[in-house]
C-alpha cells in the first residue's frame, strides 16, 4: 500500500497538490496503513502458532563411541545400555566347555565400519574366517564366522513398544550404527585345555579385516530416571483408578518423558507443561521408571568421532499441519515432501518414483522398523515402489542407512507397497 501511495505522488505535477496530499497521506492513511499490517503480522503468527507441534521433543539422536571416550559427564549422550561402559572380557574356560560339548561360542563382539552393500554381502552368505587363540599354553589356530548382533536393534523394538504404551506418534529411527554390530563365534579348531588362561584373541576377516573396529558403543540421548511420586495418589474422575503426579521441574521441563512400566498398571498418561500424571489402578506411591530424551545442546568442549545423525524433521507450517490433520496424499509431490522433510535427508535428493511388480535386487536399503508388521495385507502380494535418490555428498559409510531411513519413513505412509531404495 505505501508504494502505490508513493507511485501516485511522484505522478502529481503540481507540487503545491503534492505538497498537500503528502501532508494528509502521511497524517491519516500512512497510520492506517501500518495498523493493517500490524494486525496481519499478529493474524499470520496465529496462524502458524496454531498448529503446536511438540513431536521434535521425542527425537532421537544417535552416534557412536569409542568405550575409553565415552564423557560420563556428557550433556545429552548416553550409552544405549549402561552394561557397554564396562570392559568386555572372554571366559576362555566357558567358551572352552562349550566347544568341548560340539556347540559354538561367542568369543567378542565387532563394529564393521562399512556401507550396508558390502555388509549385505556378508549378510546373505555364509563365511568363515580364520583366528587364533593366545594362551598360556601356546597359540591355537581356530576357525569363526560372523552373525550380526541384534542387541541394539531389540533396543529400538523395546523404544516403540514403549511409544505405543504412552500414546506418542512412533517415528523411524536413524541408527545408522545399530545393524553394524556382527558377533564373532567360534565355529571349530584347535581346543585349548580348561586349565589355559586367555592372553589374546586375534580375527582376520579378509577384505573386511580394514573396517573392523573394537570396543565400540552406540550413545543416545535417552536417560533413564526412576521418578517418586509428588504427594499420594488422588482418586481420578472415574473413581476406580489414581493419579500419580511426577514433577518435572528439577529434571527439565524442555526435556521429552515416556513413562516405562508394566502395561497393566498404565491406564494412560496426561501430559502437562511441568508434571506428567500417570493414571492407574495402583493405589499407592511408588518409583516409576522414566525414559528422558533430553534435547541436545551445543557444546564447545569435545568432539565427536562419528558423524551425530537423528530422525528430527525441518521445521516447516506444511509439515506441522500436516501432522495435525494425517490424510496420505498418493502423489509423487508428496512423497518428495516426506522424503525431504527430514535433515537427515540433506544429503540425499529424491529423483524419481517409479512401481514395479516385482524385485530385482537392486535395491541398497534395509527397513529399519523390522519389528512392525503389517498384518492386514500380504507381503507377497504387494509391488513394489522404487525410489531412486541421488547423493548430494560422497565418503560417507552410513549414506545407504540414511537412505534406509528416509525409505522406512515413506513406508509408514504406504503400507500397501513394498518400498526400497536404490542410486539413481
Amino acid at each position: 500500500m505505501k508504494d502505490i501511495l508513493l507511485d501516485r505522488l511522484s505522478r502529481m505535477e503540481d507540487l503545491e497538490q503534492r505538497k498537500l496530499l503528502k501532508q494528509i497521506v502521511t497524517g491519516v492513511f500512512l497510520n492506517l496503513v501500518e495498523y493493517q499490517e500490524d494486525l496481519n503480522r499478529k493474524l499470520e503468527e496465529r496462524v502458524f502458532n496454531e498448529v503446536e507441534d511438540q513431536e521434535d521433543r521425542h527425537d532421537i539422536y544417535v552416534t557412536l563411541s569409542a568405550r575409553d571416550e565415552i564423557d560420563p559427564i556428557h550433556e545429552f549422550l548416553y550409552p544405549m545400555l549402561a552394561a557397554d561402559t564396562e570392559p568386555k572380557t572372554c571366559d576362555l574356560r566357558s567358551v572352552t566347555e562349550q566347544m568341548q560339548r560340539g556347540e559354538e561360542a561367542l568369543l567378542m563382539t565387532v563394529f564393521l565400519q562399512c556401507d550396508y552393500a558390502k555388509l549385505k554381502e556378508l549378510l546373505r552368505g555364509k563365511r568363515t574366517f580364520r583366528g587364533e587363540i593366545v594362551t598360556t599354553g601356546g597359540v591355537r589356530a581356530i576357525q569363526v564366522r560372523l552373525q550380526q548382533n541384534l542387541t541394539y536393534i531389540r533396543e529400538l523394538e523395546k523404544l516403540y513398544f514403549i511409544f505405543q504404551k504412552n500414546n506418542v506418534p512412533w517415528k523411524t529411527v536413524n541408527h545408522p550404527y545399530a545393524g553394524k554390530f556382527f558377533d564373532v563365534i567360534w565355529t571349530g579348531g584347535e581346543q585349548p585345555s580348561l586349565e589355559e588362561e586367555l592372553l589374546e584373541i586375534r580375527i582376520y576377516l579378509e577384505e573386511f579385516d580394514a573396517y573392523k573396529k573394537l570396543d565400540m558403543v552406540p550413545m543416545w540421548n535417552i536417560e533413564r530416571l526412576e521418578l517418586k511420586n509428588v504427594g499420594f495418589p488422588v482418586p481420578a474422575a472415574d473413581r476406580i483408578n489414581f493419579e500419580h503426579v511426577l514433577s518435572l521441574r528439577k529434571t527439565g521441563t524442555q526435556h521429552g518423558y515416556l513413562v516405562d512400566g508394566d502395561e497393566t498398571l498404565i491406564r494412560y498418561i496426561k501430559r502437562m507443561p511441568e508434571e506428567l500424571t500417570i493414571v492407574s489402578p495402583q493405589d499407592k506411591s511408588g518409583t516409576w521408571n522414566v525414559l528422558k530424551i533430553t534435547q541436545p545442546t551445543p557444546t564447545k568442549l569435545g568432539r565427536l568421532a562419528y558423524e551425530l545423525v537423528s530422525n528430527k524433521r525441518k521445521s516447516s507450517f506444511t509439515g506441522r499441519f500436516s501432522r495435525k490433520h494425517p490424510v496420505v496424499v498418493r502423489a509423487k509431490g508428496e512423497i518428495a515432501r516426506i522424503a525431504g522433510s527430514f535433515e537427515a535427508s540433506d544429503d540425499l535428493e529424491l529423483v524419481q518414483v517409479e512401481i514395479r511388480d516385482e524385485a530385482d535386487g537392486k535395491e541398497v536399503t534395509y527397513g529399519m522398523n523390522p519389528f512392525i508388521s503389517d498384518n492386514v495385507r500380504v507381503e507377497n502380494d504387494k509391488k513394489r515402489m522404487r525410489l531412486r535418490f541421488r547423493a548430494r555428498r560422497s565418503g560417507s559409510f552410513i549414506l545407504q542407512d540414511l537412505m534406509s531411513f528416509v525409505v522406512s519413513e515413506i513406508q509408514m505412509y504406504f503400507p500397501e507397497y513394498v518400498c526400497e531404495g536404490e542410486w539413481a
